[in-house]
């Protein structure tokens, strides 16, 4: 699977060209869609398949629905307390 929408670049642009952060960020998210999903279909039927569903039911798969959010702001993080937490900045200047 390629990244091509929402562009590499653009998503890179939002997590100070840092594609580590980018990762944990669209992947953390896109537990998250998915956990979200999978509670709102256990109350209808039993599921079966989470990654089918999600599909199924957005048409899209989590990491590109999570990587347009990070691109389009809807998701973002705090450079600051990310900073602090690598231990580049004091924790208490934060």
């Amino acid at each position: 699977m390629s990244v091509v929408k929402p562009a590499i670049d653009d998503l890179l642009e939002k997590t100070d060209h840092n594609r580590f952060l980018l990762s944990s960020l669209a992947s953390q998210r896109a537990c998250d869609i998915n956990n979200m999903l999978r509670g709102q279909h256990n109350r209808v039927l039993a599921v079966q398949d989470t990654d089918d569903l999600t599909v199924m039911l957005s048409g899209k798969d989590t990491i590109s629905m999570a990587m347009e959010e990070i691109v389009d702001g809807t998701i973002s993080y705090d450079h600051a307390r990310y900073e602090a937490a690598l231990g580049h900045i004091d924790p208490t200047e934060a």
